[in-house]
């Protein structure tokens, strides 16, 4: 990861088919691709990769995982997958069916992926504060109770297998959940005998939020608001490369015993044993320890005021962003940022395209190319923000880093109004095109 020519990214790029995920790791002067699986391990989570035990059944550090999730969470049953959009997998398998709707705040793009491949529908039931990112709300993840309940009336109990939330919610800025609109979801929840499950990815960001910003909670430890936060739900899927500070893992945690009984079919289908689940004994020791790491106030303090460090530097230059800012990421506004690119030329992905070519700075795009085409008429969705998310990996880059990046689009910034034109797509996958699409510039 070396500083490089302008003309070499755009040689690069252009072999990448104006994709970046196509890039190599080593065309990339700062990585902020995603916060998935890219943090640093701590030498604690080092020193418990060595003890680990490679069990193919009933490992002595499956048993400490279990105990850490249980622990935490509540959840008595709990089966390792190898990375959150299995654990989505191994679940929907079980729970989601064709013709369901699925409602939550703002699923993000393998939550909906495995619900469509399903043939069924999501819907998103974020309150509507989340699509203004100038307004100052502080919990933008909300879930909309009057939203969730037209659709409980159009569509009936019957076809909504269980109800999901994002913790912190993703696709609208990494934004937390409060503990009032996760009891407010678990009471409308119950009149409806619905199951509540948590997309907890990123669940210690979410108590962080609630600890900091709302009433009440100030002096609760974060781990006692992780314990509330998910006495709310009946179960949850993990993508323990964000919170769990591992390169991969993830798992599915639940109260149902039927329900798991259920789903550990599909998961020695899928991903392995039960008591592995696609993990090794070592990874599954270090995400332990990576889960009891950050449920402490001190590193999610460290982490996020990390993450502010560099929204502030962006909106002291004017450059427009989802406020407040969010756990994970910086999200620009792109359809500010560069309001003469048509949305049919993808103004996210434009946007962060010229990052990468003024920079090597990598980011991604959050917006019509991640929203996909509506599986039945198959037009593009177009979502009402188009962002560009600059995810920060954990304890991984310094503030030099973040001046760095800053500087770059406040550069780009200075001559947003020379950029006028954007993308089409030469070639994209039926379904998460953003992954493989190839596209071409517009002249």
């Amino acid at each position: 990861m070396y500083p490089s020519r302008r003309s070499d990214r755009e040689q690069w790029i252009k072999d990448a088919r104006y994709n970046l995920f196509n890039l190599k790791s080593h065309q990339v002067f700062i990585d902020l691709l995603t916060d998935s699986g890219t943090g640093a391990m701590s030498q604690e989570q080092w020193s418990a990769m060595m003890s680990g035990d490679e069990s193919y059944a009933g490992s002595q550090s499956f048993e400490r995982l279990k105990e850490t999730i249980t622990s935490l969470t509540g959840f008595p049953h709990v089966l390792p997958t190898h990375q959150g959009r299995a654990a989505e997998n191994v679940l929907f398998s079980v729970m989601v069916s064709e013709g369901d709707v699925v409602p939550g705040n703002a699923h993000f793009d393998t939550t909906k992926g495995h619900i469509e491949f399903r043939k069924a529908s999501a819907f998103d039931c974020t309150i509507d504060a989340a699509n203004d990112t100038s307004l100052y709300h502080p919990f933008k993840g909300n879930v909309d109770i009057g939203k969730m309940e037209n659709l409980f009336q159009v569509y009936g109990k019957e076809r909504i297998p269980m109800i999901i939330v994002t913790i912190t919610c993703n696709s609208t800025g990494g934004q937390p959940v409060s503990m009032e609109n996760l009891k407010a979801v678990r009471s409308f929840a119950d009149s409806y005998g619905v199951p509540v499950i948590f997309d907890s990815a990123r669940f210690a960001e979410n108590a962080y939020f609630i600890k900091i910003r709302e009433k009440g909670y100030e002096n609760h430890s974060i781990r006692e608001i992780v314990k509330e936060m998910f006495s709310m739900a009946d179960g949850m899927t993990m993508s323990s490369k964000k919170d769990g500070i591992v390169n991969m893992g993830g798992f599915i945690a639940l109260n149902s015993k039927s329900l798991y009984r259920e789903a550990t079919t599909y998961n020695i289908m899928f991903e392995g044993y039960i008591t592995y689940g696609g993990m090794s004994g070592r990874d599954m020791a270090a995400l332990a320890q990576g889960l009891e790491e950050a449920t402490t106030f001190e590193y999610l303090e460290s982490r996020i005021k990390q993450v502010h460090y560099l929204g502030e530097r962006l909106m002291e230059s004017g450059i427009p962003v989802q406020e407040p800012f969010g756990g994970h990421a910086i999200f620009v506004d792109a359809g500010k940022f560069l309001p003469h690119v048509p949305r049919e030329e993808y103004i996210g992905q434009t946007l962060a395209l010229e990052i990468y070519l003024e920079s090597g700075v990598r980011a991604v795009e959050i917006g019509t190319l991640l929203a996909d085409r509506d599986p039945e008429t198959r037009e593009n969705r177009y979502p009402r923000l188009e962002m560009v998310r600059l995810t920060i990996p954990r304890r991984v880059y310094t503030r030099n880093h973040m001046d760095y990046v800053a500087a770059a689009l406040q550069n780009i910034y200075q001559r947003r109004e020379e950029i006028t034109t954007g993308y089409r797509i030469r070639y994209e996958a039926p379904i998460m095109r953003h992954f493989t699409v190839e596209l071409e510039r517009i002249s």
